[in-house]
């Protein structure tokens, strides 16, 4: 039997882009995990049914990180980037996510 997953325009909103780092490089080939950038009321539920929609792969787990925008400046002058929410989702064994389009 399958299971009806409900998903909203809000949780397919909630997923902005994928961060491409040397971090979650290594994260993905490491521990089959890739790191999202996504809206800052998004939850993890939110994040799991959007990944599962759009790319077609089995998530197993969800984790959030609220990063906190660098202090920047410019002469005196003091300012501030804006606060973010990153996502690491883990891929369940045999799932993949191809961000190049082969």
């Amino acid at each position: 039997m399958s299971k009806l997953v409900k998903v909203t325009d809000k949780a397919l909103q909630s997923v902005l882009a994928p961060q491409i780092t040397e971090k979650a490089t290594m994260v993905a080939d490491k521990f089959n995990q890739v790191v999202f950038k996504v809206t800052a009321d998004a939850t993890k539920a939110e994040i799991k049914s959007a990944i599962e929609t759009m790319f077609k792969v089995e998530v197993s787990g969800v984790n959030l990180l609220n990063m906190n925008g660098k202090i920047k400046r410019a002469g005196r002058a003091f300012g501030k980037r804006a606060d973010w929410k990153k996502a690491y989702v883990s891929l369940k064994p045999g799932q993949e996510i191809n961000f190049t389009g082969e």
